[in-house]
């Protein structure tokens, strides 16, 4: 049986908790009532877009395959927050954000999405740490957790960066990692 990116959203919330439960729950009964995964309002400004395509492709880079922003994670992530998140989620998120680029500009006289590679790290890990001045604890981690979800929910996450085999062979416990390097999904 093929999966689709509803099918994967709606077991996803078991695989993070409940901080993304209800939100998936309610993606998922939309896209089943064939409305999509697109946001139905704009929620981010331009510079937020930045901003989140920026750690977005600081937490999964290109690398010998695509990334969070070539698989569309920050779309998801807009859509997501613009249309199944709660008004308080939502405000954490997008406070969460601001924390961020306030930080960068502060410390660094540039946004985050201007910023080199090793200073965007720099901030992303005192944000995961919870070192981040007036940044809850929480945000890296459900940032990171909403990312990791857009891409491995995205058609680039299932068949680029997983191996995808739409009929499974024969059952294989000892099949040598070495040989494919990647998580197969089926």
């Amino acid at each position: 049986m093929l999966m689709d990116r509803r099918d994967l959203l709606a077991g996803a919330g078991a695989l993070f908790g409940t901080a993304l439960c209800a939100p998936l729950a309610r993606a998922a009964e939309a896209a089943a009532a064939a409305r999509g995964f697109s946001a139905s309002r704009v929620l981010f400004t331009p510079d937020q877009r930045a901003l989140v395509a920026a750690i977005c492709d600081r937490i999964i880079p290109a690398t010998d395959t695509p990334g969070a922003v070539a698989a569309g994670v920050p779309q998801f992530i807009e859509m997501m927050l613009a249309d199944w998140y709660e008004p308080t989620d939502r405000n954490e998120c997008t406070i969460g954000l601001a924390v961020v680029d306030g930080y960068a500009n502060v410390n660094y006289a540039n946004p985050f999405a201007r910023l080199r590679p090793d200073q965007q790290d720099a901030i992303l890990t005192l944000a995961m740490e919870g070192a981040l001045p007036g940044l809850q604890n929480s945000f890296f981690e459900r940032t990171r957790q909403i990312v990791i979800l857009g891409y491995y929910t995205s058609e680039i996450g299932c068949t680029q960066e997983r191996r995808y085999l739409p009929v499974p062979g024969r059952y294989d416990g000892a099949y040598p990692y070495a040989e494919v390097r990647r998580v197969f999904s089926g």
